[in-house]
């Protein structure tokens, strides 16, 4: 199977169909997957705002925001039915990825002295491993090679400020590792309307972990003063994303995992602004890293909503999370969850727009 995207997870959380409640939530029923009912819950606010969300992989299908005009538009990538969703080549538009988002170095880490060896699917490395909605699943113990039972709750909320929060709760009953996100794929000037490349982009980061080959992180975490992974001052995607430099050429593009400010509190990560649109997107979120991607993956052979054609650099992803391969990294912040523990994380999207 090739991998359109590289930051994608095979995972099972993705790949069966959760069980919802919803509080003022449209539903419709979408079809089948693997013998289970698949539905799409929609939720709307004051202003215009919509998503849908489909019980098949906790996935936001659609996310319609206003202009600067008021003007709506979808801004996330997908598909308009259940059957895009199952191909091959859809690169999980949208989707909770779990137990573990982003790579595990070689498939393999130890807990409590004892290794685990986790599916191989990014050879050589593990991969990804106001009104609301709230979607659970049971990963049983020894799914894709994670000890455990767990227990996965997420909730998305969509707010009248524009905020859409999702929240997600874990438990397990054996000590384990899990590093849970939204893998929404965004172009604020509407889904399949051109490259980002124009976004301007800013982080809250002084760090970022840089990669080796296989985009497995090194250990490093190198300060992005200098270098063209500097977004602490808004910047445009384009501005350097093809400028020569060994990490660039790693990742196609950016692909990385950048080290948040102030860890340990929920604050500002992110703010893009398409200023044709005049959309911006905040990203606020209480984890210590995020992903930020630029499509790099896309080439123009994956069909979307309308038929649109999706292109290389058509989106960006900016998935809070726990720094890739942790378990392996002793110098990370850990994502060990103990047995009754209860693992809660917050992550807001919160979209406004300029004149």
């Amino acid at each position: 199977m090739k991998l359109v995207v590289l930051l994608l997870l095979s995972c099972v959380v993705v790949a069966f169909a959760f069980a919802a409640d919803s509080s003022a939530a449209r539903k419709q029923n979408w079809g089948k997957a693997d013998g289970k009912e698949v539905f799409l819950y929609a939720l709307q606010n004051k202003n215009g705002m919509e998503v849908a969300i489909t019980n098949f992989g906790a996935t936001v299908q659609a996310l319609k925001v206003p202009d600067k005009s008021g003007r709506v538009d979808d801004v996330v990538l997908g598909y308009d039915s259940l059957d895009g969703y199952l191909t091959k080549e859809d690169p999980y538009f949208g989707a909770v990825v779990g137990r573990y988002e982003n790579r595990i170095a070689k498939g393999r880490f130890v807990l409590e002295s004892r290794q685990y060896k986790l599916a191989i699917n990014n050879e050589p490395n593990s991969l990804h491993g106001g009104n609301h909605v709230t979607f659970h699943y049971l990963s049983p113990d020894g799914e894709e090679g994670y000890p455990g039972n767990l227990s996965v709750t997420v909730t998305y909320t969509l707010t009248d400020n524009n905020d859409l929060k999702i929240e997600y709760t874990a438990t397990t009953d054996k000590d384990t590792v899990l590093n849970i996100s939204n893998h929404s794929y965004f172009n604020l000037a509407g889904q399949g309307n051109g490259d980002v490349l124009k976004h301007q982009v800013m982080i809250n980061a002084d760090k970022f972990t840089p990669v080796d080959s296989t985009l497995i992180p090194t250990g490093e975490l190198k300060p992005v003063a200098g270098t063209p992974f500097d977004f602490r001052k808004p910047a445009v995607i384009g501005a350097r994303i093809n400028e020569k430099d060994q990490q660039l050429e790693y990742g196609r593009g950016y692909d990385h995992n950048f080290v948040l400010n102030d860890p340990g509190k929920m604050r500002l990560a992110a703010r893009v602004i398409e200023f044709t649109s005049g959309r911006t997107l905040e990203v606020l979120t209480d984890q210590p890293g995020l992903q930020f991607y630029t499509g790099n993956f896309l080439d123009g052979t994956v069909k979307g909503k309308g038929g649109k054609v999706y292109g290389n650099r058509y989106a960006f992803c900016l998935e809070t999370q726990h720094y890739p391969d942790s378990p392996n990294h002793p110098n990370f912040p850990s994502t060990e969850l103990k047995a009754g523990q209860t693992f809660h994380s917050t992550t807001i999207f919160r979209f406004s727009t300029v004149k």
